[in-house]
Parts: structure tokens; sequence; C-alpha cells
């Protein structure tokens, strides 16, 4: 979209990140919310959904000029409404205009409390962000902020009230920083996990949101809103997206300040696209996808790999210093994940070759045992190599890691491969067998169930 010369209160029409344009009224933003940095923007106010963002001059278009244009190309029951509510909105302007001489006969009339309020004082028109329709709250409402889906538009819906100042402040740490030549930053416990009681908790409210639900909240928007620092953990980039962007996701819930960290290992692609949405709402956005596995995770001895907001991840010490034993923070939103891929890539593929070398062991009249003993006395010996050799060979393959998900981050780690133009063949070629495997109904059993790929 051409850039154009706006101010507060023009009509325009919004384009924010996948959806389609739509109709919106130019307004101040809260006075806590800071302008994103780099190009210049506006504070848009969406009409229909009540959704607010900070939506870039090129992605603007004048409302009245470009009306006919982008009537033909949506056709949308919501973007009627919207588009509606615009005409509503001039209509009720052009009244009010009309009877501006009148003896003004709505002084003295207060309007209704409302539990929202984010235009600034001097912003020419305050009723813009007043819904007729909108519902009191009732004790039942989140707090510190309220939540109302008002239908699907450009984003979300969703509204904020100021929170306490004190929700902003830093939390009190304990931990070292290890700067490496990298540029890369590690945070280390000194104990590694909360046994010893030596971790410093966060004077932040926390809640660890999967589909299944670690706190209780009716939906992902109300989980959000409940909470300084929501994170999320789910199994692929479509599940990620939908847990952000879809009916009722946590877009609605966030408001200025509010952090969101995102642990699925998904694309990098997926990762700038929900770090682009949070931090368009005034949002703080951080990944922190996690190497281990299930035993791992209980054990309090995961490695998580971090990037985005660094004031986040310093935020999320503790918590991290709670999860696992040790975290790396490696710069700009989608660097965790392209260094996930790898090290998951590099894992399925050798887990794949192990059980390789068990089946051709067994064709060639070898003790798999044998095997596994020699192996497990020379340079590649590990924890990892002997317990997943001795499961398969007593036929356990409970999972630890599933198998679906080692194939999806392999098929993830080849793309990017291919969009870096760097050949992947040993991936590709591991791949395929975790492939068969999956069509041998091994996707929920763990990893080294790829070894009936070979048997079968």
């Amino acid at each position: 979209m051409a850039t154009v010369h706006l101010r507060i209160g023009d009509l325009v029409w919004g384009k924010l990140g996948r959806y389609p344009p739509w109709p919106g009224k130019i307004v101040s933003p809260p006075k806590d919310l800071k302008k994103p940095r780099g190009k210049k923007c506006h504070f848009v106010k969406f009409f229909g959904t009540e959704d607010h963002a900070w939506i870039k001059v090129e992605q603007l278009k004048p409302y009245h000029a470009h009306k006919e244009e982008m009537i033909k190309i949506n056709k949308g029951k919501r973007f009627q409404q919207a588009v509606d509510a615009v005409e509503d909105f001039l209509k009720k302007a052009k009244g009010k205009e009309q009877n501006s001489d009148g003896k003004g006969d709505s002084k003295g009339k207060k309007t209704p409390n409302k539990p929202l309020k984010i235009l600034e004082e001097d912003d020419e028109d305050l009723s813009a962000l007043k819904d007729p329709s909108e519902k009191d709250l009732t004790d039942s409402d989140p707090e510190p902020s309220t939540i109302e889906r008002l239908g699907a538009g450009p984003g979300s819906g969703f509204k904020w009230e100021s929170s306490p100042a004190s929700s902003m402040e830093p939390i009190s740490k304990r931990l070292k920083i290890i700067e490496e030549d990298t540029g890369s930053t590690s945070i280390q416990a000194a104990d590694s996990t909360a046994i010893n009681g030596s971790i410093t908790p966060t004077d932040k409210s926390v809640t660890c949101s999967s589909r299944k639900g670690a706190r209780l909240g009716r939906t992902p928007a109300e989980v959000a809103s409940m909470c300084d620092i929501t994170f999320s953990c789910v199994s692929d980039p479509k599940a990620a997206r939908d847990l952000v962007l879809g009916p009722s996701g946590v877009l609605q819930g966030i408001r200025p300040g509010k952090c969101y960290v995102e642990m699925s290992t998904v694309d990098p692609e997926t990762i700038t696209e929900l770090s682009q949405v949070i931090t368009s709402r005034g949002g703080r956005f951080l990944e922190a996808p996690v190497a281990g596995s299930q035993q791992l995770s209980n054990d309090g001895m995961l490695v998580i790999l971090a990037a985005g907001d660094r004031t986040v991840y310093e935020d999320c010490s503790s918590c991290f210093q709670a999860m696992g034993k040790t975290s790396f923070f490696l710069g700009e939103a989608g660097n965790a994940a392209r260094m996930m891929l790898i090290l998951n890539m590099v894992q399925g593929s050798f887990m794949a070759t192990i059980a390789e070398g068990l089946t051709l062991a067994q064709a060639t009249g070898q003790s798999q045992q044998t095997f596994l003993d020699i192996l497990c006395q020379g340079q590649m010996a590990s924890t990892f190599v002997d317990q997943k050799c001795q499961n398969i060979l007593q036929g356990n393959f409970k999972p630890d890691y599933y198998l679906k998900h080692i194939q999806k981050d392999l098929r993830l780690a080849i793309s990017m491969g291919d969009m870096a133009n760097h050949p992947t063949p040993m991936a590709a070629a591991a791949n395929e067998v975790y492939k068969r495997a999956k069509a041998l109904d091994q996707s929920d059993n763990d990893i080294s169930a790829v070894y009936r790929a070979y048997i079968h």
C-alpha cells in the first residue's frame, strides 16, 4: 500500500499481518503504550471488532477514497458489519455537527462508567471506542484486564485497561550471565533445579498454557489476560498459530506489557509472525523451545533456547531455572527455532542410524546386545544411546519423545535448509524412515520406534 499522510481522527483501511484490509479510525494510543521502533505507524481502532493495533503507514489507505475497491474484494459478513459500523459512525458524527448550535441537551449528563479507557483526553472523539452494545462486566470477568469477544476481524477482538505500575517492574533474579564470543548468552542456576530452594521466584503472575491446560482458564485469551507472563507449548506450527490467532485466542488477552513465551518447536516463520502480532498490540514476545525429553522435563534438566525480547528473558530467569539446567539467549526472534530444528535434525538422524545399525547387526548374524555393549564402551557412549537401545531390545517403545514430533522437526529442518539453499541429504533420508514408521502406526510411540521401520 502507498504511503499516505494521515492524522488522528482519520478513517482508514488498515492491513494487519495476513488479515484483509479492515475499516478503522486513527486514535491516540494509551499513555503507557510505546510506539514500536522502526517504520512510522499509527494506532488504529478497527470498527466492528474493537481491536486496536499499531499499523505501519504503508499498510494504511484513506477510507473514502478506497471504499468501493475494498468492498469489491471482501464480501464477508463480519466485514460488511464493520463497514455498516463506519457508516453509522459517520451519520452520528454528521448529526452532532448539525446539532452543534443547539442548547446542548446532553450538558450535565454523565457517560456510564466503563471498565476500559484507552484514549488520551485530548483525542478528538473519545466516544469512538465505546460500543453501545457493550455488556456490563460481571464478577466472573478476568482481572486485571477484561476481555470480550466481539467478532473476527484483522485480529482477535480485545480491550485493555491500565495495570498497576508494579507489573512492569523487573523481577528479582539470582543467576549467572555467561557472555560468549558468539553474542549468545547462557543463564545458569547455581544448582540447576529448584530442589535446593536456591531459585528466587518471580514476582510476576505466570500461567503455563497448553491445550490441556495447566491452570484453569476458559479460553487462551482469558489465560493471557490474567497473567503478566504466559507460557505456551503445543505440538506444531498450526497449533501455535491457532492458539494465538484463533477464536478467543491469546491475542485477545494481550495488552501493553503482557509477556508471551512460545516454547513450542516450530519453524522460524511462525515465530516471526507470532512475534509481530504480539508486539503490534503492545505485548512482549520471547520464543523459548526446549531441548530434552519427558524424563528430563520431569527432572527439571531441560536446556532452554530463547530469543526475542531480552527483558522478557531476564524476567523469566527464575522460571527457566526451575524448568531446566541451563538456558541460552540467542538474539532476535527466530534464532531459537533455527537452532532447535538443527539440534533435533541431528538427534533424529542419529536415532535412525542407531536403529539401522541394530537391524544390520541382526541381519548379518551379529548379537545386538554385543553391538550395544561395544558401542557403549567407545567414543559414542552416552545415556541416550544406552537407554534407547535397551528399550529397543526390550520392545519398550513407551514415548519419552514422540516419534511424530521428531519427524515434524526433520521436515521443518529440511524446509529450512531448502530456504537457505543448503543441502540436507542425511536428514532427508532419515525423514523417509520416520515417515515409514508413521505409516506403520508408530506416531505415538517413542522415537526409538523408528527401529520398526527396518523390520517390517
